[in-house]
């Protein structure tokens, strides 16, 4: 066989559902002829396999393992060209325009986690600190991941959605060794892919520093603020005088004496899934060592506590009340909830890649199709009547009203799973594929 009739027919075998086929083909330009059936084919099969997610896992969950050389999925990750800056791109633009209403702004949550590795001679793999670690020394060896995600509301869920789409290795002693660094690095980035939206950031206090200095002036950035933050009064007016005006006012006095002078009140929140009333006071004033001369505006929240302060907070968004600002940092919760679903649902981070280009291409390949699955749901596979589905197989849970993550990745499943063994010819199907298809859709109920 001709070498162009041989890679039809490996293309031909490739069967894509024509409710995802349309969420693929927006990357058709980030590809080449070569290239694009391929991501289409893995794309599929990582979510279609239900064992350990390597690279040779999905190509036999897309059922080519006997029409493909495992070198071609393998080429994929390691030499094709692609840029995974490209297609970050165009999964932004596709996320917001498919789940974020066209007059809202955009919320972003930033963090970064640990996928453990093995061995010295994977690509950029080290120790990092690893909260999940068990014992006292909370670290790990693997690659740490700087994940940006777009927060989404859906009607069909009462808590926000984490869509990861900006992905940045941290790489110890070069240029890439600043988690904050990066996440400036991947916000800018999402600018320039959304230039007419406002996109307001939430990060944990990590995520704090000079490198903030100078953001674009479509960016708000929210974090919590550290116990040990100087903050100052906001610079004096100018005095007509000769000689550089002031940048900052007097230094204020610490965290805990600003919380017992200010006056608090009380604010409705929703957070968590729950709506409640706290008292907050807020403060306007710099944060030199971070944002400089920008004013900012300080959060105090109080929620247990009756005196002093449980959280404080810190936003350069200075148009949004309290209530909004607490409710915003809350959302940060859902880029955690969405690297572990990644993880233990989605399979990321399984595949064991050494090489560079493979290693910083497989996890955020991953973690682009864990935000197609989403969107895929949200858009074309959602029914009123999985919930009861769900609850029909697992009865004991009894309070399940809304699908979860691994009910969306098992109705996709079963959605791909149908896809591939429907056949044109219009002949019985034989014992062996009847077999195949019996296995394969109790797989997908995993």
């Amino acid at each position: 066989m001709a070498r162009d009739d041989h890679r039809a027919a490996s293309e031909a075998a490739v069967a894509v559902p024509p409710s995802l086929e349309g969420l693929l083909h927006e990357f058709r330009g980030c590809f080449s002829a070569w290239t694009f059936p391929v991501f289409s084919a893995l794309a599929c099969g990582l979510v279609s396999q239900t064992a350990r997610r390597t690279v040779c896992g999905m190509l036999v969950g897309a059922g080519l393992s006997q029409t493909w050389s495992h070198h071609r999925a393998h080429r994929f990750f390691s030499h094709a060209r692609w840029s995974i800056e490209q297609i970050s791109a165009v999964l932004s633009r596709l996320v917001v325009r498919l789940l974020v209403a066209a007059d809202a702004p955009v919320v972003v949550a930033i963090d970064d986690t640990l996928f453990h590795r093995r061995g010295p001679k994977v690509h950029a793999a080290s120790w990092f600190h690893d909260g999940s670690a068990v014992g006292k020394a909370k670290i790990g060896y693997g690659n740490n991941w700087v994940i940006l995600a777009i927060v989404v509301r859906l009607p069909i869920l009462d808590r926000p959605l984490a869509l990861p789409v900006g992905f940045a290795l941290v790489r110890k002693n070069s240029k890439d060794s600043s988690r904050l660094a990066l996440a400036r690095r991947l916000v800018e980035a999402l600018v320039t892919a959304l230039p007419d939206r406002t996109v307001h950031v939430v990060a944990d206090s990590a995520y704090a520093g000079k490198t903030l200095r100078g953001l674009p002036g479509s960016v708000t950035w929210t974090t919590r603020l550290r116990s040990n933050a100087s903050l100052y009064e906001l610079a004096p007016p100018r005095t007509g005088k000769r000689g550089r005006p002031r940048q900052k006012g007097a230094k204020l006095a610490s965290l805990a004496v600003l919380a017992e002078k200010a006056a608090f009140t009380e604010a409705t929140v929703t957070r968590y899934g729950q709506t409640t009333t706290v008292s907050v006071a807020v403060l306007r004033c710099l944060w030199y060592g971070v944002f400089a001369p920008q004013e900012v505006q300080v959060v105090f929240v109080r929620d247990r506590s009756k005196s002093g302060y449980d959280v404080t907070l810190v936003t350069t968004d200075l148009a949004a009340s309290a209530a909004e600002v607490v409710g915003r940092y809350a959302e940060r919760w859902s880029i955690e909830v969405a690297i572990e679903d990644a993880k233990q649902t989605g399979g990321v981070g399984q595949a064991r890649n050494r090489l560079e280009k493979a290693v910083e291409r497989t996890v955020p390949f991953g973690l682009v199709v864990n935000s197609l699955a989403l969107c895929w749901y949200a858009t074309a596979g959602h029914d009123p009547g999985d919930v009861q589905t769900a609850r029909a197989l697992a009865p004991w849970y009894r309070d399940k009203a809304q699908p979860s993550v691994l009910d969306i990745f098992a109705k996709l499943r079963r959605v791909i799973i149908a896809a591939q063994f429907r056949r044109e010819d219009p002949g019985p199907a034989t014992p062996q594929e009847i077999g195949v298809i019996r296995l394969a859709w109790e797989n997908a109920a995993a």
